[in-house]
């Protein structure tokens, strides 16, 4: 019964509930300063997005390659075979979306939003697909490289095999 009592008493002092004003005021003020500090986990996460998407890219390129002159050394006459490809932009991402569509006589209104996946602060966009970097040009040096035949043979594979012209590859003789 004493704590009640002294409690009493303090409530009817004031300095209680003047403190426990000063101290709920304070707390609401820290919550609110907060609010205006910079968050320290957004600013990495974009940076290391790209040294992933460079990584992919670069991985990507070196696979190819790789694929490339295992195949282009199954024809005829090339011999020895290295691959060099230059590629004009990284993967790119395409989002899912969804839309509305409506018409009517005399207008057609169309919305389209990205579809969003997670939840509270977590939320991204689903991504739908991912596209591989495009390719524009390849350095194809083989150990057959001085034969027409052999380097016709290997500008028409290589050309078919990348999806790019004859005019973007160049074959030279592997010294």
């Amino acid at each position: 019964m004493e704590v009640v009592e002294k409690a009493k008493e303090l409530l009817k002092k004031r300095k209680w509930a003047v403190f426990m004003t000063i101290c709920g005021s304070a707390g609401l003020l820290l919550i609110m300063m907060s609010s205006l500090l910079p968050d320290k986990k957004a600013a990495p996460e974009p940076i290391k997005e790209q040294r992933q998407s460079v990584c992919k890219s670069l991985d990507f390129c070196r696979d190819t390659e790789k694929r490339l002159a295992d195949f282009l050394m199954n024809i005829d006459g090339a011999g020895e075979v290295r691959v060099y490809l230059t590629v004009g932009s990284e993967a790119r991402y395409v989002y899912a979306t969804e839309g509305r569509h409506s018409r009517s006589e005399n207008k057609t209104e169309e919305e389209e939003k990205y579809v969003i996946v997670g939840g509270g602060s977590d939320k991204n966009a689903l991504v739908e697909t991912i596209e591989a970097p495009e390719i524009t040009g390849a350095v194809i040096a083989c150990s057959g490289g001085g034969d027409a035949a052999v380097r016709e043979q290997i500008y028409k594979a290589a050309s078919a095999a990348l999806g790019i012209p004859t005019a973007k590859i160049y074959v030279a003789k592997i010294r």
